[in-house]
């Protein structure tokens, strides 16, 4: 009798809370401006864990990523290629449609860890530029659960700028991105 209750608290509670690994990739892009040109997205990947909040209406769902993307942009000369590697933290806040199908959006911070420049010229030369440690974006998107099974389609829009200049010129290079993603619910 008490093994059954406690079986059943845990269900209940599994209900309310659960946490998983999640991991995906991304296409990624970047915004540039004063003479450069946004150019090729590039496929990225992340990977960490996530928690969930159910609520009976909502769910509230943090998670912590790493995440390696990026892209390419060019001016009249030189094409260069861009790679971050970032530590995100989104909180997302969904609506169930449904005991499947979610809708979600919410902010997301992001810490840069490394980001690296490199550029096609004769010499291919590769630089460290000048970052911003702190950006700050939005995501929005849709999921559906199966099983323990989480699958997210997301969009994200930088709102702050990763790198404020390239060579002694002003850029703004904000991170967009479109996710996808697959987690597992361990309880």
């Amino acid at each position: 009798m008490v093994l059954l209750m406690g079986l059943g608290t845990m269900q209940a509670h599994a209900q309310i809370f659960s946490i998983g690994p999640k991991f995906g990739i991304s296409q990624g892009d970047i915004r540039v401006t004063n003479g450069f040109q946004g150019d090729q997205s590039k496929i990225g990947y992340h990977l960490g864990a996530f928690a969930r909040i159910n609520l009976p209406l909502l769910f509230f769902q943090p998670e912590l990523l790493y995440t390696n993307t990026g892209g390419a942009f060019r001016d009249n000369t030189f094409q260069y290629d861009v790679t971050f590697n970032r530590l995100d933290i989104p909180m997302m806040v969904g609506i169930k449609a449904g005991s499947l199908f979610r809708l979600q959006a919410g902010p997301i911070a992001t810490y840069l860890l490394d980001s690296k420049i490199t550029s096609n010229d004769t010499q291919r030369s590769s630089m460290i530029p000048p970052k911003e440690d702190f950006t700050f974006g939005l995501q929005a998107g849709i999921g559906i659960d199966i099983g323990t099974l989480i699958v997210d389609l997301k969009y994200e829009g930088g709102l702050t700028n990763a790198i404020s200049s390239h060579t002694q010129v002003a850029t703004d290079q904000r991170q967009n991105q479109v996710i996808l993603s697959m987690g597992f619910r361990l309880f």
